[in-house]
């Protein structure tokens, strides 16, 4: 079952001169199991994995083998997702027989889900794209195999997944993509009756009018999606209003942007007084999220000092793990800081962030290369500092 790892252990054996006997009683455990671990029949768990390591001084590599994901199915190699052995094999006859596919193969699927939205808060997207494409693929296969009780958490699964897509289509530039994929999110989601993920993948067709300047649609589809109160969540119907607000700021309009943001974060306040209640997808949904949403609506309508305020302490907030966000939430916030006329300060948050932004985000560096231009133009060196920092694309 797992040539790699057999191969590597009865070699490692032979040069330290242990036999299965032998290693049975250094590691301790049963003989058969040795026998049937080096004989690639059986995967070793994690805890066996680190043991020969130990014994054999592997320096690692043996538990390194025993972690790989799973074939056919992608995934990035992370530890707390890796099957152990009786895991491995449901998935692995789930992928040879789809039919076969049952709770804890789909419990899997989802929890690697939400570690690759974890992942991609830190790397971006477009290390992950290909990989998530590839689970949804094999997602789908399940869909259409899967025994009729688990049908419809196999397609609400899909939806996530179709959503996650999208979202990482937008963030690397591919909007007609984007669209596509929200469409089919939406598809499947109205399917497996999941009102929070059908509201999700409107709040976020939202996103996407917002992110190529179109503030009528930003408000339109943030409305749609709080058509059905009744069935969403207070976090998803917040994100909704806050979308809206996003499109009313976007076009200047200072009174509707307040009043939406007000709404929305009531209802961040009720969310966070249930937060199981919430969908998966809206694990960064809180306050420190909703005062950086506040400070680049201030931005859009330009109240520099108030948008400044906002985006430092929120971006003061925001864990280091949101590579991401954080290269977003800061090039904004060197703008604000220019169009303030306090360029050292622009030019001290684009010195500390310009690396993960020419980096991991391609909507900061823009924003930070428009901050760039900025600068320049009122005769501030901190522009060409900028630039500087940004690398040849910045230029």
């Amino acid at each position: 079952m797992d040539d790699d790892f057999a191969g590597r252990l009865v070699a490692l054996m032979a040069e330290r001169g242990l036999g299965v006997l032998a290693l049975a009683r250094k590691v301790p455990c049963d003989k058969a199991l040795i026998s049937r671990i080096a004989a690639g029949k059986q995967r070793p768990s994690e805890q066996i994995a680190h043991r020969l390591d130990d014994v054999l001084e592997a320096g690692g590599e043996l538990a390194r083998l025993a972690t790989r994901p799973v074939p056919h199915i992608p995934a990035l190699d992370l530890p707390q997702i890796a099957p152990d052995a009786d895991l491995y094999d449901r998935i692995t006859k789930a992928v040879g027989t789809p039919a076969q596919v049952d709770v804890p193969v789909i419990e899997w699927l989802e929890h690697t889900l939400a570690e690759h939205r974890r992942v991609e808060d830190t790397l971006g997207a477009r290390p992950l794209l290909g990989l998530v494409r590839a689970q949804l693929s094999a997602v789908t296969t399940f869909t259409r195999a899967a025994p009729g009780p688990l049908t419809d958490r196999l397609v609400d699964l899909a939806a996530q997944y179709a959503q996650f897509l999208a979202w990482m289509c937008i963030e690397t530039r591919n909007h007609a993509a984007g669209l596509a994929w929200y469409d089919r999110a939406h598809d499947w989601a109205v399917q497996a009756g999941d009102a929070n993920m059908a509201a999700t993948t409107l709040s976020m067709k939202a996103h996407l009018a917002w992110s190529v300047g179109d503030p009528q649609r930003c408000i339109r589809m943030g409305e749609a999606a709080r058509w059905h109160p009744e069935r969403t969540t207070p976090g998803v119907q917040g994100m909704a209003a806050q979308m809206s607000a996003r499109g009313h700021a976007l076009a200047g309009e200072e009174d509707p942007t307040h009043a939406l943001l007000d709404q929305a974060q009531a209802l961040i306040g009720r969310a966070s007084e249930h937060p199981e209640d919430e969908p998966p997808w809206m694990y960064f949904y809180g306050e420190t999220w909703f005062t950086l949403q506040r400070g680049m609506a201030e931005l859009h309508l330009g109240n520099w000092r108030a948008a400044a305020g906002l985006l430092a302490a929120g971006l003061a907030a925001l864990p280091e793990s949101y590579r991401r966000d954080r290269a977003w939430y800061a090039a904004c916030l060197a703008h604000a800081h220019a169009e303030a006329g306090d360029a050292e300060a622009a030019g001290a948050v684009a010195a500390r962030f310009a690396a993960d932004i020419a980096t991991v985000n391609s909507y900061a560096r823009g924003e930070l290369l428009t901050t760039a231009r900025l600068l320049t133009r009122k005769g501030a060196q901190q522009g060409e500092d900028i630039k500087e920092a940004l690398g040849p694309q910045g230029h």
